[in-house]
């Protein structure tokens, strides 16, 4: 089979290209043939034959090409061009969208469809129900789905995207510019990894009705079960530190817990909210096996989102360590915790957090209990091999239909 990849970045930057990347190399390990199409950047790792991409777009440039790209975030021509080349040129028998807003843009639905291939997009966040992707309102500190239940001009009237009248103007003219042409009824299947984004979809328009498919993300496997070192045990966060991960929350719940010590994982905008907190360390970014040993040796993973998160790898991760998590009663976070079995659920506030890391670490027989339950459900989460599995039958199912 030959599949085309799309996702505006080519290179490791978040969470969708390293599930794109991961993806394609099992795909392409199971004898399927994978070229990709996104952005320009030097940094890339993978592309395509022709080596045609969409030119970069630098949003924090002062260069005089800045000027034009609130005309190319909202249909790029040139994207639409080029992925029409590269899709003439290899043929595919199906193509997988990942993240394509700003950079590349919806246009490119347009040029597979042209030519009758069918379409799968895995829904990395909520933009195409929301401006600024997230379901939060930054100036409110609180999710938001004003745009699904009402208007999207509430995207401008409360600046959702990045407190700006001019973004936030841009993000509502593409959403209703694209609900108007209803140009995301022309994606075949859209890949939801939790079930409350999926339902979200649902909600907000009938045009994704028989067309979403719930699968939890994936994870890389490994056998490293947690280690506790009792003499210094400690409450680990990985992510970014920013408003919507709950920097905020976690800072006040570590206030509130001055005996505990956290470890936060992490760099971001709001790190500063963490520093000077006697019993949190910062450990900046952190991969592979610092990280690894990081998770497994924490007592608990807190996962403070105060944002509508998706699917959180942080927390699969963890359980599949034997590490109890605490999270929110909310988002697809929820469908991961079984609350009182491998974790404890909590509403956003300090209090309700520190009460269930208490309620988690008060109690040996019922923190072992947990961790026992946690190392149980890790054998079952499903790694990328078996994830490629039902995603060629869907791709097979797409291909017979469109044949």
């Amino acid at each position: 089979m030959k599949i085309l990849m799309v996702n505006k970045f080519l290179y490791p930057r978040g969470g969708s290209e390293s599930y794109m990347l991961k993806l394609s190399e099992e795909l392409k390990s199971q004898g399927h043939e994978v070229e990709y199409f996104g952005m320009y950047d030097e940094k890339n790792m993978v592309g395509n034959s022709l080596g045609l991409y969409t030119t970069n777009m630098d949003f924090h440039s002062k260069g005089v090409s800045r000027f034009l790209y609130p005309f190319k975030i909202i249909y790029s021509r040139e994207a639409h061009k080029k992925i029409g080349k590269v899709l003439d040129d290899f043929k595919p028998d199906i193509v997988h969208m990942n993240n394509i807003n700003f950079q590349l843009t919806p246009s490119i639905i347009y040029a597979v469809k042209k030519r009758n291939i069918p379409l799968v997009q895995t829904v990395h966040d909520y933009q195409m129900i929301c401006p600024n992707h997230l379901l939060y309102s930054f100036n409110e500190t609180k999710p938001c789905d004003r745009c699904i239940k009402g208007s999207k001009w509430n995207c401008l009237k409360f600046n959702c995207i990045h407190d700006s009248k001019v973004k936030s103007l841009l993000g509502v003219i593409e959403a209703k510019f694209y609900s108007f042409l209803k140009t995301y009824k022309k994606v075949d299947l859209y890949i939801c990894p939790s079930r409350f984004l999926e339902n979200k979809l649902l909600s907000a328009s009938d045009i994704y009705m028989g067309k979403t498919f719930t699968i939890h993300n994936f994870i890389e496997k490994n056998n490293t079960l947690a280690k506790t070192d009792s003499k210094n045990p400690y409450i680990v966060f990985v992510g970014r530190l920013s408003k919507e991960k709950g920097v905020e929350l976690l800072a006040n719940t570590a206030k509130i817990l001055p005996d505990i010590n956290f470890v936060v994982a992490g760099n971001g905008p709001d790190d500063e909210v963490l520093k000077n907190i006697p019993n949190v360390t910062l450990k900046g970014f952190v991969t592979g096996k610092e990280l690894t040993d990081l998770m497994a040796n924490a007592k608990l993973l807190i996962a403070p989102s105060v944002c509508y998160e998706n699917n959180p790898l942080s927390i699969l991760e963890a359980h599949s360590m034997g590490v109890p998590v605490v999270t929110m009663n909310y988002g697809g976070m929820a469908e991961l915790v079984e609350d009182g079995k491998t974790g404890v659920l909590a509403e956003a506030t300090p209090e309700s957090v520190a009460e269930a890391v208490k309620k988690c670490l008060g109690n040996k027989e019922y923190y072992k209990t947990l961790k026992t339950n946690c190392e149980t459900k890790g054998k079952n989460i499903m790694g990328v091999t078996e994830y490629c599995g039902i995603l060629i039958q869907k791709y097979n199912n797409l291909i017979m239909n469109v044949s």
